[in-house]
């Protein structure tokens, strides 16, 4: 079955303060629907940050590394449809 995935906002953190990142992806993330995604630009792999998302959200998440560095990484973060495989950091 395949299935399709919205991008429905673009949040580029990079000029954003640290201790504000999380939440503002949190809150973003909570705010789609099944099937949207975020698109999340940082300056760095933002692999601390999957492991919160399977920490608090487990198998509600998909992630995809979209470009991974060295100045730009850039992840879509989407909002898993039942039967969803779980999301994995790795191959990146």
């Amino acid at each position: 079955m395949s299935t399709t995935v919205i991008d429905k906002t673009t949040i580029d953190v990079r000029e954003i303060a640290p201790r504000l990142r999380h939440p503002l992806i949190f809150d973003t993330f909570d705010a789609l629907a099944t099937g949207e995604a975020l698109l999340l630009v940082n300056d760095h792999d933002p692999k601390p940050l999957f492991y919160q998302f399977q920490a608090e959200s487990p198998g509600e998440f998909t992630w995809e590394y979209l470009e991974s560095g060295p100045d730009v990484w850039r992840v879509r973060i989407g909002k898993a449809q039942a039967g969803t495989a779980p999301a994995r950091a790795c191959g990146h």
